[in-house]
């Protein structure tokens, strides 16, 4: 997308908005299946949290990607996009025994992640298969607010509660038919995720009818020039291998399972929003976006980098300025950032807007969630449209009251 086109779809559907280019999801998409060529049968779930875009599901499913979902209604909005019960990977946190039996009732694959529920499920319902999800204790990434295979995290059954889940196992006669685990976001060491795939096959031989082996996802996107990512080449290379080995020990040809999400969506997003106004202080140049946290809260949340681009006056004298939201809270997005010179009016963009961006987004302050667009082979589509205020209103029950003031 050139920023004449950014410029434009601002101009039509308004400020702010999400465009996503889909050439660069398809070529993202293409690049794991390229670094996984060397195996057998390769599965790629998109993580639904990511983007839940219906047009986004709808994109992912005619690529061949099945979904990972974390709550039933992400498993519906699946269903609705046209994706096969049986190409849905259920893989929740904390939810109830009820919600994991709506699920399963509907043929979609359940990945169980805590003891309790796991011999619940499987003394109610041995005969359908079931995932369990491992915690390796080790960390993939960086970030230890988006790192979750840590010794107290809240996500999966210890590897060393192993021997409890085969006497669950044992107890209730119920099927495992795949083991998984996730790391956390932004896997940096190779190496390191590979000492973690170890911990998970040791886990996987000790089940005798497994289906698939997943592996998670969390691979690292750059966010800024010269910014390291995740070498997903050498990855594949490295742990395809090893997986093979690991299928000819085991007997038979297992799928290996990947479910990713930022690594899909996160650079095909630009998030645009029009500046209403440069404010210098004494110490600082603020410019005043229309948006804020409730759009975008990643830099807040997670201390997370976006790139920002003055799309309006790209080739101007770089200056230093702290962007800030509009929000009656402190939205900062970034501090003292070199970005080409701004003026009242013009469109800034942020970069890797693709991932936990809209699908974060809240109506805080009474503010509409804005328009998401779809830039598909050289057009501008809308995929959501901008909420009005009879969207705040929709819900919502008014109590009548009659009150006497007392003299």
């Amino acid at each position: 997308m050139e920023n004449t086109d950014l410029l434009a779809i601002a101009e039509t559907y308004g400020s702010p908005v999400y465009v996503y280019d889909s050439a660069k999801i398809v070529s993202q998409y293409q690049r794991l299946t390229s670094a996984f060529s060397g195996v057998k049968q390769l599965k790629l779930n998109y993580a639904v949290k990511a983007l839940s875009n219906l047009s986004i599901l709808k994109l992912m499913k005619s690529l061949g990607a099945g979904l990972d979902t974390v709550s039933i209604q992400e498993v519906e909005l699946g269903l609705l996009a046209g994706v096969k019960p049986e190409n849905i990977i259920f893989t929740p946190n904390g939810v109830s025994l009820e919600e994991i039996e709506k699920v399963a009732a509907k043929g979609v694959q359940i990945n169980i992640d805590n003891l309790s529920i796991l011999e619940q499920f499987g003394t109610k319902h041995p005969n359908i298969p079931v995932c369990v999800r491992i915690n390796p204790h080790i960390m993939a990434g960086g970030n230890s607010k988006i790192s979750v295979g840590h010794i107290d995290s809240k996500f999966g059954i210890s590897v060393h509660q192993a021997p409890h889940i085969l006497r669950i196992v044992e107890n209730t006669g119920m099927h495992i038919n795949g083991v998984h685990m996730h790391t956390g976001s932004d896997i940096l060491d190779i190496d390191v995720f590979i000492r973690a795939s170890e911990i998970l096959f040791d886990v996987a031989a000790q089940f005798k009818n497994l289906a698939f082996v997943d592996f998670g996802s969390g691979f690292k996107v750059p966010y800024k020039e010269g910014d390291i990512e995740t070498n997903i080449e050498e990855l594949g290379e490295k742990l395809s291998a090893r997986f093979n080995t690991f299928c000819k020990n085991y007997g038979k040809e297992l799928e290996l399972g990947f479910e990713p999400g930022k690594f899909l969506v996160s650079e095909s997003g630009q998030f645009l929003a029009k500046v209403n106004v440069v404010k210098q202080t004494t110490s600082t140049v603020f410019a005043g976006v229309d948006t804020g946290f409730n759009h975008l809260i990643r830099p807040m949340f997670y201390d997370s980098y976006h790139r920002i681009e003055n799309i309006s006056n790209p080739e101007g004298r770089e200056r230093f300025y702290s962007v800030v939201g509009y929000i009656c809270e402190t939205d900062t997005f970034a501090t003292n950032r070199r970005i080409a010179e701004i003026s009242e009016g013009d469109i800034v963009s942020f970069k890797n807007a693709g991932a936990y961006c809209f699908s974060m987004a809240s109506n805080y302050n009474s503010r509409f969630r804005p328009a998401e667009v779809l830039w598909h082979n050289g057009e501008a589509k809308l995929i959501r449209k901008r909420e009005t205020f009879e969207d705040l209103l929709a819900n919502q029950v008014t109590v009548e009251f009659e009150t006497e003031v007392v003299s």
